[in-house]
């Protein structure tokens, strides 16, 4: 992972949005995804954490988020496991359709740190594991693009 640095500090408000279902996994992308906003210089008080039901409850509760105008940049994290029925299917094509939405329609940067998997094992990989961090990488992947917008938006107000 590369160390973000820059005008990233400048991004402003980031707000995190946490499944509790599969907490234990959940847990671990939130740290990492708290770390990546210490290393990109956003200080913990900038960064507000809101824990919700589950993954399908992330896209409303996010929605409120970016409604409020108060974050340049929102993560979403969550795990949906696949059982043995189509519930998985739903939850998770649901969950990833509502953050995507959302996210258009504000002009507002989302980090999808939902996994979607087939078992634990393959999350707890997922979760800071042998496979990475996607906690982080959604945080990264939000403050990027946030910093992004930033410029875009700075650039346009000034010509």
């Amino acid at each position: 992972m590369a160390e973000l640095t820059g005008r990233l500090t400048e991004v402003g408000r980031i707000g995190i949005v946490v499944s509790r279902y599969h907490e234990g996994f959940t847990t671990r992308l939130l740290e990492g995804a708290r770390r990546c906003c210490r290393e990109a210089g956003i200080a913990d008080d900038a960064v507000d954490v809101v824990w919700v039901s589950g993954a399908f409850e992330l896209g409303s509760v996010a929605a409120a988020m970016a409604a409020s105008g108060r974050y340049a940049g929102l993560v979403a994290l969550g795990v949906v496991i696949r059982g043995e029925t189509p519930h998985f299917d739903y939850v998770a094509g649901e969950t990833a359709r509502a953050i995507g939405t959302l996210a258009v329609a504000h002009e507002l940067p989302i980090g999808f740190g939902v996994l979607t998997v087939d078992t634990p094992e393959q999350a707890l990989a997922r979760a800071g594991g042998p496979l990475g961090d996607k906690g982080y990488e959604a945080a990264e992947a939000a403050i990027r693009s946030a910093d992004v917008i930033r410029m875009l938006r700075s650039e346009s107000s000034s010509t």
